[in-house]
């Protein structure tokens, strides 16, 4: 005998689309393409671009309450390669850097424009693998599809960090009014330049906030740190199996 007493909702349709400009509690999972990161930590996390030299995170975001709870979107952040800055510094990363630390705010509640020390070793990853399940607020925009033979699609508009007011009413659990993005079509994909990377083309994967303190480190500690919220820091964790993320960003 079964009891379907106590299943939950079905899930809506395969293809519906979240509305655009909507706000939700979602938790980004990252699906490891194999290539190494620059920290023990990320071994085999990133993904290698297809067109070009660039290394992602591919990233599934799930809404994990309200109308939308369990449905998915996913998106790339670039985190090393491409074109660079004047700095010589990748310009994908720096995006993806600012995404990052804005997850790091929305998820611990911390005001972006908070320095102190705290809030700034809050900041520090031991790697990228730290903010696999990490849980924040976000706004969700639809992306209209380049041509006819792609599909429309959900992606992360940006990070709602604790000074916008989405924020805490996101998580007091209220009915927050969609923000329509209203993207403007992408354009169709033009012949790229001999030695220019294809993915030039493609808009930011998310809006920036401010850079992180952890880009420049060149290398992890070996355990994890005193805010990663561990009763007891691995000795030295294998290589072979990382460890999970901090429990801090995995609420």
């Amino acid at each position: 005998m079964y009891d379907l007493n106590d299943a939950q909702p079905q899930m809506a349709p395969a293809g519906d689309l979240i509305p655009d400009g909507t706000f939700a509690r979602v938790r980004m999972t990252i699906r490891p393409g194999g290539v190494n990161g620059s920290s023990p930590l990320d071994a085999g996390l990133l993904t290698a671009s297809k067109s070009s030299e660039a290394k992602m995170l591919d990233c599934e975001f799930t809404v994990v309450e309200g109308p939308f709870a369990r449905r998915k979107f996913w998106q790339n952040f670039t985190v090393a390669g491409g074109k660079l800055d004047d700095k010589g510094v990748s310009k994908g990363w720096n995006i993806a850097k600012a995404a990052f630390r804005a997850m790091v705010d929305s998820a611990l509640g911390l005001d972006p424009k908070d320095l102190s020390d705290s809030a700034k070793a809050k900041r520090t990853l031991r790697g990228l693998k730290d903010l696999d399940g990490i849980t924040f607020v976000a706004r969700i925009m639809v992306e209209p599809a380049s041509s006819a033979q792609y599909k429309d699609a959900n992606k992360l508009a940006h990070v709602v960090t604790p000074d916008e007011p989405q924020h805490a009413a996101v998580l007091r659990g209220e009915a927050v009014p969609p923000e329509p993005v209203n993207a403007k079509p992408r354009k169709a994909a033009e012949p790229v330049a001999q030695g220019g990377p294809a993915w030039a083309t493609t808009p930011p994967a998310a809006n920036p906030n401010a850079g992180a303190a952890w880009n420049t480190s060149p290398a992890a500690p070996a355990t994890a740190p005193a805010w990663a919220g561990q009763t007891t820091a691995p000795a030295s964790p294998p290589p072979a199996a990382p460890p999970a993320g901090p429990a801090w960003l995995n609420g």
